[in-house]
């Protein structure tokens, strides 16, 4: 493969993975059962980036499941989101270099909710931050934090390098985290995970005292926790998988209400209008976007400010057959399929942002945002009243 005998796109992969290899040590390629992509928005990308995409499509063909990470613009309906023809063709552009590699244009980054579902143990190379940690912590399943090039080299390859989260020795905990505040929403769990990412930076958080935790509650966390610090792999007693394994780590950090209080008022800025108002990052579950139409409905959002749904096109048609869809947008809210606040070309166009997300707050200030955090609840009001009212 790395001397061309398989082609251009198997050599430069080949390249990468081996560069990747001799830095950090490894003495072998593994098997992965998957691979998820990032790098796919225009707005990364560039022209630069269409090119090398394109260079590989011409003889490029993946061996194993490869899914990708959101787009640049919702694909469908990407003029009802402002994005210009301009941008919407050039991302037109990358989406077909994919399609052409034979990977599945998913767009979205919770793909364990629309079928690429590892099996405990398995392999991977995955990119994105908040999908690697839930398939490393949530599922048991074992990957790096692959950047955009070298999972695309492992998709057309089928293997990775075998260093890092893949080896047992490099996943045991590091720091004892317990866990004495109340969550009560699912912000909560946002602002949990930016209290222990700042104080496990870069560390394996072996977590206690918390007794329940759903899918959306640990999606959430999962995004927040290595957005602002912690490697993306943590165990929570009782509830993760191998957590029974782990030895609670001598060093113990006890994260307190006052913690969950002070992630808020970093995250959230002084702002009381609102321009935008977007739930789904990571991207909403159909039980999220469920609760999101329960609440709006019979409402209307308000002048001036926009309501967005971010999920993938999968959630998106189950919403559809439910109803959810048409209660959302008879109120005047609108998908934001296949895209996110993240990726999404907005620096400009809202000047402040409400969300249920603390990663997406992240993203957002880097986009010259004003953040606001908070509860479902308190997002649709904001929706609707154009302004952060708690």
């Amino acid at each position: 493969m790395l001397d061309g005998a398989e082609g251009y796109a198997v050599r430069k992969s080949m390249e990468i993975l081996t560069a990747l290899g001799d830095i950090y040590g490894a003495e072998s390629l593994i098997n992965v059962g998957s691979v998820q992509v990032a790098g796919v928005s225009y707005s990364n990308l560039g022209d630069a980036g269409l090119e090398f995409l394109d260079e590989l499509a011409k003889d490029g063909r993946v061996r194993v499941l490869t899914t990708l990470n959101p787009a640049g613009m919702d694909l469908e309906n990407w003029r009802q989101l402002g994005i210009s023809l301009e941008f919407a063709d050039k991302q037109n552009l990358v989406i077909k270099a994919f399609e052409r590699m034979g990977i599945l244009v998913s767009c979205t980054c919770t793909p364990y909710l629309i079928g690429n579902l590892p099996l405990y143990g398995e392999h991977l190379a995955w990119s994105e931050s908040s999908a690697v940690t839930f398939a490393n912590s949530v599922i048991g399943a074992k990957t790096n934090k692959e950047g955009g090039p070298s999972a695309l080299a492992a998709a057309f390859v089928g293997k990775t390098p075998c260093y890092g989260l893949h080896l047992d020795q490099n996943r045991v905990a590091d720091v004892h985290i317990e866990v004495k505040a109340e969550l009560k929403k699912l912000s909560d769990w946002g602002a949990l995970g930016y209290a222990i990412g700042k104080k496990a930076e870069n560390k394996i958080p072996y977590i206690t005292g918390i007794n329940a935790a759903n899918v959306d509650e640990l999606k959430s966390f999962c995004a927040s926790v290595v957005t602002y610090g912690a490697k993306p792999l943590f165990y929570i007693k009782g509830i993760t998988p191998a957590s029974e394994k782990q030895t609670q780590p001598a060093q113990t950090v006890v994260i307190e209400q006052t913690d969950i209080k002070g992630a808020y008022d970093n995250i959230n800025d002084q702002v009381s209008d609102i321009e935008l108002v977007c739930v789904g990052c990571p991207h909403c579950s159909i039980n999220e976007i469920a609760k999101a139409a329960e609440l709006i409905k019979g409402k209307q959002v308000a002048a001036g400010t926009e309501f967005w749904v971010a999920t993938s096109r999968t959630a998106k048609q189950l919403a559809d057959k439910r109803g959810y869809t048409a209660v959302i947008e008879a109120a005047g809210g609108k998908f934001a399929c296949d895209t996110c606040m993240a990726v999404a070309p907005l620096k400009g166009r809202f000047k402040s942002l409400a969300t249920t997300s603390a990663k997406g707050c992240f993203y957002s200030r880097q986009n010259l945002m004003k953040t606001k955090m908070g509860s479902i609840e308190e997002c649709v009001e904001a929706a609707v009243t154009g302004k952060w009212s708690s």
